[in-house]
């Protein structure tokens, strides 16, 4: 009997210490939402444990090529600003597209870049080379948060931002214009495309789990109801509970017949 009791005990702190680090964890999501006619949809989920973020994100209806080759989508969490994704009266001058440096005051400068690989900072903002790449696709990344991104997050005024138009969806004068950032580019290769606001999810589990596990893992934000947790952990202790019980019986029954 004292193996199945250690057995249950182990099991029972296994579930405190899984409940400790979803209370420990928070989850952010947003849908995107198109912005500049492109169409796009997306989501993304954002699982913070201190400062280290697993982000998993998911669009499609992108521009698909850019000179022939994939469409490399920069994207970022944008911070230090309104907290929102602009509207159609940021197009101040008239040219029919919403423009970085245009939507800026509604969603401020890059806190975090959402590259592929290497450097996350804000210099790694208009590195093509990093961006997700054509019409759909799926980003997976686990990276050290800085503290000012974590900060807008917790405010509620972090904002993703996907970059990248199809230049034939613009006016005349959107398509004759260079970007605003990097003027050997047309505007339309650095515009915003896609824009959501992260908020703390209701969600129990970010979709797929963590990257790179294999396993769905709870990720519940530190608002979410932990009760099911709670109950199954208070569950494993009364297993242990009654087990030991069941074992200080079974000694009082063999001294009896000795």
């Amino acid at each position: 009997m004292i193996a199945p009791v250690l057995a249950l005990a182990a099991l029972s702190m296994s579930a405190g210490a899984a409940m400790a680090h979803a209370e420990d964890t928070t989850t952010y999501e947003t849908s995107l939402g198109a912005i500049n006619g492109s169409n796009a949809t997306g989501s993304v989920w954002i699982s913070l444990h201190g400062d280290q973020a697993t982000v998993t994100q998911e669009v499609s209806g992108l521009a698909a090529t850019f000179d022939g080759a994939p469409y490399p989508h920069v994207q970022h969490i944008h911070i230090d600003a309104a907290g929102v994704c602009p509207a159609p009266a940021a197009d101040t001058n008239g040219d029919g597209v919403i423009s970085t440096t245009e939507g800026a005051p509604s969603y401020g400068k890059i806190g975090t870049t959402l590259s592929t690989s290497g450097d996350t900072s804000d210099k790694a903002g208009l590195d093509l080379a990093v961006g997700g790449m054509g019409a759909s696709y799926k980003y997976e990344r686990t990276f050290t948060m800085n503290a000012a991104t974590i900060a807008s997050l917790k405010a509620g005024k972090a904002v993703v931002v996907v970059h990248g138009l199809d230049p034939a969806t613009l006016s005349a004068a959107g398509q004759a214009a260079k970007s605003d950032l990097v003027p050997s580019l047309p505007l339309a290769a650095t515009s915003p495309a896609l824009c959501g606001t992260l908020a703390v999810s209701q969600m129990a589990a970010m979709p797929g789990g963590a990257p790179g596990t294999g396993v769905t893992t709870q990720l519940e934000s530190s608002n979410a109801s932990s009760a099911p947790e709670v109950a199954w952990f208070a569950g494993g202790g009364a297993l242990v509970l009654a087990a030991g019980a069941a074992l200080a019986m079974n000694r009082k029954k063999t001294i009896a017949v000795k």
